[in-house]
């Protein structure tokens, strides 16, 4: 097997040097996605929707009252639907006020000083009530923009202005942009799709890429290749692939082209998968899927038994004499390669990848000659490069063996900063890594190497969202929802059938010269969840108390019409050393036993009768326990007139929790005292009004909607029954009275003696 040094290389260097001229220049743009409020559990004003029960006697009371003033009233009423505020609220405690009527027999509450949870707990617990639930906000399923500061056009500190041009939907201007925020409205990529990037390796502490990575490996067994001090081994780490002028000169890298690193397996992973909206660098195509670092190229370019042997190890199959990946890829991208045909060695390895459910993508070159290997073995899609016009990249390979185009990155302009480059991430060390950074305008990234990871984080999208599609069917969706090629322009040649003569000039594509068309990321992702099963995640609870359960039910999930949901498949993705099902994990429902605190994530998959499968995540919160309430009087006996501190700071969430919301209530005695001070504190005054016993009560809500209440008994007393109390405590301390009693005592028991003294001498 011979060492293709100068072929396999990373398909953006020659492009990306600028040694190709004014075709190899570059562009940018933007993109967008959604989110749904949280229900609100600390808020101070109350809104829920209670649902009243058929035979409840409030509807019956209702009804009766109205129908007393008027049959006209009566009809009103009733037309109206429930408007039971005031009956309600004298039975729960509450001043209610009532919102609208959704139907006869249900309504919006409203309350204030408390939250919306605690008035639902409320209203449940009465006899009357089938259900009560808040009154959620929700919002408008837009888009959204990422704070990836990269991300946007109009750039003011770095180039190029235009941002991640090629994210965002096609323009007049920029017609080959992949319009990615529409598949980003269905899914931004599942972590259980792995991605593998078979390159040059990868710089692990780059910030947009560090959280994306699963376990890869080191495949160049040529030591000198590698750069690295070894042979394969399990760090795909990318030590540089710097060539020097003395390198070049004599031994295993004679003739090689002098450059410095390129960290093109760095930039390739950034473009499939960078870790978005987390307010660093770029955003990925890809967002949430995961990334797998597969070392294939070192300097001067990689064996094609590395390679090769790197393919189908990423994809699991065995035979590789090393152990395969936890999770295995199911998508592959090569932006490598080289001229002429696809040898029987590549061939053989993409058939079994194909028949293992792969996808593999790959670069189409960047010759101006025919697509080359692997890109033209039949069941790759190869990727040829477009300008942000749509027009054929000078540079880029093309041919009847492209499967589709995708933006390659051009500048426009033959000098100065690069107008339309692609955005990467990269790495400022010239051998050896050093600082984490991105391409600009200046530093610029085209090629069809960046071609390829766009339509490989697609593949990616469209996997996520329909984890049952097969290669073929990937292939075929990405062709069949591309963008037309635009027709021709003025002074622009139509591209011809590649021959001999590179053809290194813009030239606008044909179906037979650059693939189907245009890349759609947002069509191809929704076509791709069109043809899938729709999964339904309903649950008993999302918030219970370790060791309770929580019912989990995929009864309602859908399949396409025509088809039928096949089977279930429950998982849990997230914490599951926190519960466990405790029920089987293959049937339409299934139970969840909890044992610890924290947060567990599940994962419902549907498939149908046809194979297609989708999946849906839901995360329930297990709680600690339950909050303690706990308060402390200033005084238990307040004079009427005076005042009564009530402090409940002492009160307490459980482990992992914390308190969110405060409710003082006088439950007895109302005529006795008030609250002056804030309902919703953590402290608060009660004024005493009149003589008598109140009874005041403090509830707690925590961070998990739990709540926990606590009474005290105060008696007021007047200022006369204070005197009195008064009086009677200081006769018992031996002064005022009881001395003038104790004095005369003595007085008439020495007269008694005198006369008895009196009679003996008698």
């Amino acid at each position: 097997m011979s060492l293709l040094r100068r072929s396999l290389l990373p398909l953006a260097l020659l492009a990306g040097a600028g040694l190709l001229g004014a075709a190899a220049s570059g562009e940018q743009s933007k993109v967008v996605a959604h989110q749904a409020p949280a229900a609100d559990v600390s808020s101070t004003t109350a809104r829920v929707i209670v649902k009243y029960r058929n035979n409840a006697s409030v509807l019956s009371s209702g009804r009766a009252t109205a129908l007393s003033a008027s049959t006209q009233g009566a009809t009103q009423a009733t037309a109206a639907g429930a408007q039971f505020a005031s009956t309600m609220g004298a039975r729960v405690g509450v001043a209610l006020s009532d919102g609208r009527a959704i139907s006869p027999s249900s309504q919006v509450l409203t309350a204030s000083g408390m939250s919306s949870k605690v008035l639902a707990d409320k209203l449940a617990a009465d006899s009357d009530v089938e259900w009560a639930v808040v009154d959620q906000r929700r919002f408008a399923l837009g888009t959204y923009t990422p704070n990836d500061p990269l991300y946007a056009d109009n750039q003011t500190s770095t180039t190029p202005v235009a941002g991640q041009w090629y994210l965002r939907a096609p323009t007049s201007s920029v017609k080959s942009a992949i319009d990615v925020e529409t598949a980003w409205a269905v899914t931004q990529g599942s972590s259980s799709v792995v991605v593998a990037v078979l390159d040059t390796g990868i710089i692990k502490s780059h910030p947009d890429l560090s959280s994306k990575l699963v376990a890869g490996y080191d495949f160049i067994s040529d030591t000198t290749v590698a750069n690295d001090g070894g042979g394969r081994d399990s760090d795909p780490s990318d030590p540089g692939d710097w060539v020097t002028s003395a390198e070049a000169a004599s031994g295993t890298l004679k003739d090689c082209t002098v450059e410095d690193s390129s960290w093109h397996g760095t930039q390739t992973a950034s473009l499939i998968g960078a870790a978005t909206n987390n307010g660093v660098g770029m955003a990925g195509v890809a967002p949430n899927v995961m990334l797998m670092p597969v070392r294939v190229l070192g300097k001067c370019g990689g064996y094609d038994s590395d390679i090769q042997a790197g393919m189908r190890w990423a994809a699991g199959l065995s035979g590789t004499g090393i152990t395969a990946p936890t999770t295995p890829a199911k998508v592959l991208n090569l932006s490598l390669g080289s001229s002429g045909s696809c040898s029987v060695a590549y061939q053989s390895v993409v058939n079994e990848l194909t028949a293992a459910g792969v996808v593999v993508v790959a670069a189409a070159g960047n010759d101006g000659l025919a697509v080359g290997t692997p890109a033209n073995c039949s069941g790759v899609i190869g990727v040829v490069g477009v300008r942000h016009s749509g027009t054929k990249v000078g540079y880029s390979d093309l041919g009847a063996a492209a499967t589709i185009a995708a933006p390659a990155g051009n500048c426009v302009n033959t000098s100065g900063t690069c107008v339309y480059p692609i955005i990467t991430a990269t790495n400022s060390g010239t051998t050896v890594p050093s600082t984490s950074t991105y391409t600009n305008g200046t530093n610029y990234a085209t090629g069809t190497s960046f071609s390829a990871p766009l339509v490989a984080g697609t593949a990616a999208l469209m996997m996520s969202a329909n984890s049952g599609l097969t290669p073929g069917e990937v292939t075929s969706l990405l062709k069949s929802t591309a963008t037309a090629f635009p027709g021709a322009e003025s002074g622009v040649a139509a591209c011809q059938a590649p021959g001999a003569t590179a053809q290194t000039s813009e030239c606008y594509c044909t179906t037979s010269t650059c693939g189907a068309g245009m890349l759609n990321t947002g069509a191809a992702v929704a076509a791709a969840q069109a043809i899938a099963p729709t999964p339904v995640l309903n649950a008993s609870a999302t918030t219970v108390l370790a060791g309770e359960t929580i019912t989990l039910d995929g009864s309602t999930s859908t399949a396409p019409s025509g088809r039928s949901v096949a089977s279930y498949l429950w998982q849990i993705t997230s914490g599951a050393s926190l519960a466990s099902f405790s029920s089987g994990t293959t049937s339409a429902s299934t139970t969840l036993l909890t044992s610890g605190a924290g947060t567990v994530t599940v994962q419902l998959t549907v498939t149908d009768n046809t194979g297609h499968s989708a999946s849906i995540s839901k995360s329930f919160t297990v709680a600690a326990g339950k909050p303690t309430a706990s308060f402390t009087a200033s005084t238990t006996s307040p004079v009427v007139g005076a005042t009564a501190t009530l402090d409940g700071s002492a009160s307490k969430a459980a482990s992992g929790a914390s308190l969110t919301g405060y409710l003082w209530e006088i439950t007895s005695g109302t005529t006795s005292a008030s609250l002056t001070g804030s309902a919703t504190a953590a402290t608060t005054t009660l004024s005493a009004t009149a003589a008598g016993s109140v009874v005041v009560r403090l509830t707690v809500t925590d961070s998990n909607g739990y709540t926990s209440s606590t009474s005290q008994t105060l008696s007021v007393v007047t200022s006369d029954s204070s005197t009195k109390s008064t009086t009677t405590t200081s006769s018992g301390g031996g002064g005022g009275a009881f001395s003038a009693l104790w004095a005369l005592g003595l007085l008439v028991l020495s007269l008694l003696l005198g006369l008895q003294r009196r009679a003996q001498r008698g």
